[in-house]
């Protein structure tokens, strides 16, 4: 560290000065700056390019542990997970994470569910008979996007929908009112 510093200050000021404030010599200055890298920093490179190879194969979907079960098997490379997870983060590499699932519905165990009016069967004689809603969201960039929509049993196409901020009543209704 002592001599990385020397060798990004001698532009400023003499190696000899740099030296004797840190408490070095200047031999040893010399000597580090006309050795090669270390045998690990060698293994380091040469790790790293298997990493991003199989990084880019992923598309660039692999963690540190994907990588280092497949250097493992594939490659029959004997490597610490940690190591490979300080190398990917070195080359600014990341995997993709799966979202938590996190469940929006708050049932009211006081309020009794709608009868089922078509007992489970969805399928339609005509369009427009029977008609089924959803209401899904959508993680944004700026919160939670709510989608209230309807959907013709008969023909599977949409014929109504909304979209808003908010999960309240107003949601159904517009979509609903699309639809009708």
């Amino acid at each position: 560290m002592r001599y990385r510093l020397i060798d990004a200050e001698r532009t400023h000021h003499g190696v000899s000065l740099l030296a004797r404030v840190l408490g070095v010599s200047r031999q040893g200055y010399y000597a580090w700056k006309g050795r090669g890298p270390s045998r690990r920093a060698r293994e380091d490179r040469a790790l790293t390019e298997t990493i991003v190879k199989i990084h880019t194969r992923s598309r660039q979907t692999y963690g540190a542990p994907r990588i280092h079960a497949e250097l493992r098997e594939e490659f029959g490379v004997g490597v610490g997970r940690k190591r490979v997870a300080r190398l990917m983060r070195t080359a600014r590499l990341e995997g993709v994470h799966r979202r938590r699932r996190r469940g929006l519905t708050r049932r009211d165990p006081a309020v009794v569910p709608p009868e089922d009016l078509v007992n489970r069967d969805f399928t339609a004689p005509a369009p427009n008979r029977i008609w089924t809603a959803d209401i899904t969201y959508v993680p944004t960039g700026e919160g939670w996007l709510y989608l209230a929509l309807v959907l013709d049993v008969f023909s599977r196409r949409i014929v109504g929908w909304a979209m808003a901020g908010h999960m309240r009543t107003e949601l159904v209704l517009d979509a609903l009112e699309m639809a009708i």
